[in-house]
């Protein structure tokens, strides 16, 4: 079932990183994991369906001398979500919690480093249940509503499998992402049968211009042989706020499925490198 983590952290000393952190999130999770139990360790990093949704870090950042660097400080506090929605996200979740400090240093991640080390002040859980997201869009049964997604970091969608990205909420491109990841993680008896078709003719986008921005953001480096070291590599992605309502014939089966969905999100997060940093979502779905 789907489960949800809600930290709050705070650095020790300052630490200087990069705009783009959600790798460096992801390696220090990994890390503590793996201290614990390398096997679930390995099984979230070989994942082929995105094990982990991270948020990255919110709160106050301070300007860094060095271009695409943000400082975090010890003075406030840094909220951070890690959603799961792995089968086995039990032993995942025991994993993340075994430990209390992790650490996010830019040149190496270590358990325990008397540099970067994040401690978590507070850690709040949700959980979630298939079965139980089905019955909440039940009980919204002949009323009219329509889904806010406020989409909190660069969300990146690659289309179909080229290289391009998504560029703009458009409702195929979000929901198709959310299907996909749905099908892979549901019991057999909910698996949709959605077609884009369907997404593209019944759902109508309305996103807020004024939130709405484009990003590049670091998803991971690579060994370049023939450069002889390390180079990052950037998705495109946007962030923003947008809403999602229903034409009005719109059948119940379709409106269903894409409030499921919607509600889902909040855990799996959209598009690719949720794991990274990228795609974390807040919905409400709101009556008309």
């Amino acid at each position: 079932m789907p489960t949800k983590l809600l930290l709050k952290l705070k650095p020790k000393t300052e630490i200087e990183i990069p705009a783009s952190h959600g790798c460096q999130i992801y390696a220090a999770l990994l890390a503590n994991i793996k201290s614990g139990n390398e096997e679930i360790s390995k099984h979230i990093h070989d994942s082929s369906i995105g094990s982990v949704s991270i948020s990255g870090l919110s709160g106050k950042f301070r300007k860094s001398e060095r271009p695409n660097y943000i400082i975090i400080t010890p003075e406030n506090l840094y909220e951070l979500s890690i959603g799961i929605i792995d089968p086995k996200e039990t032993e995942i979740y025991k994993s993340l919690i075994s430990q209390l400090i992790f650490s996010i240093s830019e040149e190496n991640i270590e358990i325990g480093s008397d540099r970067g080390v994040l401690e978590i002040i507070e850690c709040k859980s949700e959980q979630g249940n298939f079965d139980q997201i089905v019955e909440k869009v039940a009980e919204l049964d002949n009323k009219k509503v329509s889904v806010n997604i406020k989409f909190k970091t660069p969300t990146c969608i690659q289309y179909k499998n080229s290289k391009s990205y998504e560029m703009f909420p458009h409702r195929a491109a979000v929901f198709t992402s959310l299907l996909s990841k749905w099908n892979s993680v549901c019991p057999d008896k909910l698996k949709m049968d959605l077609q884009i078709d369907e997404v593209s003719r019944y759902v109508l986008e309305v996103p807020d211009s004024r939130s709405y921005q484009t990003h590049n953001v670091m998803i991971n480096t690579i060994f370049d042989k023939n450069k002889g070291h390390f180079r990052p590599i950037f998705a495109s992605g946007f962030v923003g706020q947008c809403s999602y309502r229903f034409s009005k014939d719109a059948p119940n089966d379709i409106r269903n499925a894409i409030l499921i969905l919607s509600i889902f999100a909040e855990y799996s997060g959209v598009g690719s490198a949720v794991s990274r940093g990228c795609g974390s979502v807040d919905v409400n779905v709101n009556e008309v």
